[in-house]
């Protein structure tokens, strides 16, 4: 196995077991009888000392040699329970694996040889036993055979591959596995994981998320799916590690369980409320017109809501573009209150009770009297005030003409609204039957919480973008408030510097369905936020598609520092991995003959021949795009800290002594009940 020649002969006959064997047998007989070999006893133990050491070695290599060559065919199932998943404050741990360099390069090279087939395709013997299992499995007697034939007992001689496909070699040419692992400080250089379905992305999202519950983060969990395994996985690592207070679940499908969340109604600026909200229109061609005019709309009517003291929330932006009255007459008795003469209200209903529609423009006619009062009390007196004077802007449009350009948003809206989703992004901070929890983001970061996201993307992809949306332009401002003042602003006797970041751990499944403007700031700027995202992709082109422009695609890919890569089925999307490694030099034997005739008749020689092997360096890639569309399943490759490459395994979830993990939904679904609190103290952050 120790590499003495230019090329590593790794693909042939174990034939150090045979010069172990005589080793062994000569030690045994200088040390038993050394008569028989000739010698005296004071030679032929030594003798016996130089010929054991001969035995251990080369039974030493025929071992290594016996595990590189069956590990090329069989992998085993590399399972870990959770509470075996290390955890430290220094190191994230990926899984078992080793540092993929050019010898790897020029062994997997060589297993692609026609010669090396009989050392990488199972022999015939297991070809047989798996057709005899075919043709056994529906017969009666036969069929226990069949399952013997099955059975995964390592006493079986010709047992089943395991599942996982692939081409289980890409393992086996590292030999020898070590932990892999990269430092904590790498992660706020973002990372990207990439893998088609089933190959084992949210397993090692489960891997991560529970190293980052016990360490004590803050961890954010987005997944647009919803799925139910991650969820319990989040739920199980809360309670093994103590952090069942600490747990926030929020999901659009089971909103029973659900805490709730107003996306619109924490921001730095109001502003915000708009954008977040027009955000999710469609901006191509004519359509961008349109939104911004939906833009203006919606940021009069949070301008006035916050001005009366009110938080945002869709319900109400909902109510009042539809009919801007009620809040215009709210926000004028304020205003008129503060600014105008102590009897206004009486001007103002005698403006009202001489109205009528032959005085008024032909916008205004049929519309609340009162309000109309209130407008022209204010321009009589030449009163100004600038959300005042948008809302009036707002009511004198043609009513026809207003829900043309606000028709975009209103779908919408209304899609938020309805069902019970309402419940959960319109909370109702005042109903006291509710006791599910209200979160903000500016809560979860400073009581260090764990949030699950789940957005049930399968029933409604709409939905679960602009929720998912939302939340993501929320993180972003909570972000910027935390990297220009720390987490602390706003309270007593605390330190509001921004010099030390708490690190927040966002794990963001199918990235590609969330990925949108709000989220590209997060990539951008949140690391100096102590904002660490993982973000787990199928393909390169879900991500260009969901952006609409490959430049921003490649804006988003290029932030992230670390990128590991399972099995994929786009050719583009494994170029854009290995087109980051260089190029290496891999060796092949080439072997020349030849013969030539004698044309000096006088000579005595007839012909010459010549026969060579002949050693050639060729330039290949350090890995090629096939490879990483053959990897098996719970396989990746790692490339970090600024270019070093790892080949990994993923350790599949061993849940069988798991006592925190329940499959019974039910049961879960009781334990988040009790653990709520209600939301009396909603105003607390």
């Amino acid at each position: 196995m120790k590499q003495k020649h230019t090329l590593e002969v790794l693909l042939r006959p174990k034939v150090e077991i045979w010069s172990a064997g005589i080793s062994a047998t000569g030690a045994v007989l200088s040390y038993v009888a050394p008569w028989s070999i000739m010698m005296t006893p004071s030679i032929a133990y030594g003798v016996g000392g130089i010929l054991t050491y001969n035995a251990f070695r080369n039974f030493r290599d025929f071992v290594r040699l016996y595990k590189y060559q069956k590990g090329l065919r069989r992998q085993t199932l590399f399972k870990m329970a959770p509470n075996d998943i290390p955890v430290s404050k220094k190191y994230l741990f990926y899984g078992l694996g080793f540092r993929w360099g050019q010898k790897h390069a020029q062994r997997l090279k060589d297993t692609r040889e026609p010669a090396a087939s009989k050392y990488i395709n199972p022999g015939p013997l297991y070809r047989l036993a798996r057709r005899k299992e075919r043709e056994w499995e529906s017969q009666p007697y036969l069929s226990k055979i069949a399952e013997l034939l099955n059975s995964e007992s390592k006493f079986n001689p010709v047992r089943p591959l395991p599942p996982i496909g692939g081409e289980p070699q890409i393992h086996g040419v590292g030999g020898e596995e070590e932990p892999v692992v990269s430092l904590l400080s790498e992660r706020n250089g973002h990372t990207l994981v990439l893998g088609t379905t089933r190959v084992g992305k949210t397993r090692a999202a489960e891997v991560l998320i529970t190293q980052d519950i016990r360490r004590g983060d803050i961890t954010i969990v987005f997944d647009p799916k919803g799925d139910a395994e991650l969820m319990r996985r989040v739920i199980a690592e809360c309670k093994a590690s103590g952090r069942e207070d600490d747990l926030v679940v929020f999901h659009l499908g089971f909103p029973d369980i659900s805490a709730r969340y107003n996306g619109i109604g924490h921001f730095s600026r109001v502003t915000e409320v708009a954008t977040r909200t027009a955000n999710q229109l469609d901006s191509g061609g004519n359509s961008n017109v349109f939104r911004e005019f939906f833009w203006r709309f919606t940021n009069i009517i949070a301008q006035a809501l916050v001005a009366l003291g009110r938080r945002p929330d869709y319900a109400q932006l909902a109510q009042h573009i539809q009919s801007i009255d009620d809040l215009l007459i709210d926000y004028y008795e304020v205003w008129l209150n503060n600014e105008a003469d102590p009897d206004w209200p009486r001007h103002v209903d005698e403006i009202a009770s001489n109205l009528n529609d032959k005085m008024l423009p032909m916008s205004l006619r049929g519309k609340n009297k009162r309000a109309n009062a209130m407008i022209k009390y204010a321009q009589d007196r030449k009163m100004f005030d600038a959300v005042a004077m948008g809302l009036r802007s707002t009511f004198e449009y043609d009513k026809t003409y207003f829900d043309k350009i606000v028709a975009s948003g209103l779908p919408l809206l209304e899609k938020l609204i309805s069902g019970r989703i309402a419940e959960l992004i319109s909370p109702a901070y005042n109903d006291a039957e509710d006791n599910r929890p209200v979160f903000s983001w500016g809560q979860v970061i400073r009581q260090k919480k764990v949030v699950y996201i789940g957005l049930d993307a399968l029933q409604d992809m709409a939905i679960a973008g602009t929720v998912g949306n939302t939340m993501f332009a929320d993180l972003v401002s909570t972000a910027g408030e935390i990297y220009k003042h720390g987490t602390e602003l706003g309270y007593h006797n605390q330190d509001t510097s921004s010099g030390s970041k708490t690190p927040i751990n966002i794990h963001a499944d199918e990235v590609n369905e969330l990925m949108g403007d709000e989220f590209l700031p997060m990539l951008n700027k949140g690391g100096g936020a102590g904002l660490q995202i993982t973000a787990y992709t199928q393909t390169m082109s879900d991500v260009i598609v969901k952006l609409g422009d490959q430049a921003k695609a490649g804006q988003a890919l290029g932030n992230f520092g670390t990128v590991i890569i399972f099995r994929v089925k786009e050719l583009a999307t494994a170029e854009l991995f290995t087109e980051q490694l260089p190029m290496v030099e891999v060796a092949a034997a080439t072997e020349v003959t030849g013969s030539a005739d004698s044309v000096d008749i006088d000579s005595e020689v007839d012909f010459t021949s010549s026969a060579q092997d002949r050693i050639t360096f060729t330039e290949a890639p350090l890995l090629s795009p096939a490879t990483i569309m053959a990897l098996p399943k719970g396989q990746a490759f790692i490339l970090t800290a600024g270019g070093q490459l790892w080949k990994i395994r993923v350790p599949l979830a061993d849940s069988k002594d798991d006592l925190y993990m329940t499959s019974n939904f039910n049961e879960m679904a009781d334990d988040m009940a009790t653990s709520y609190r209600t939301g009396e103290t909603w105003w607390i952050e």
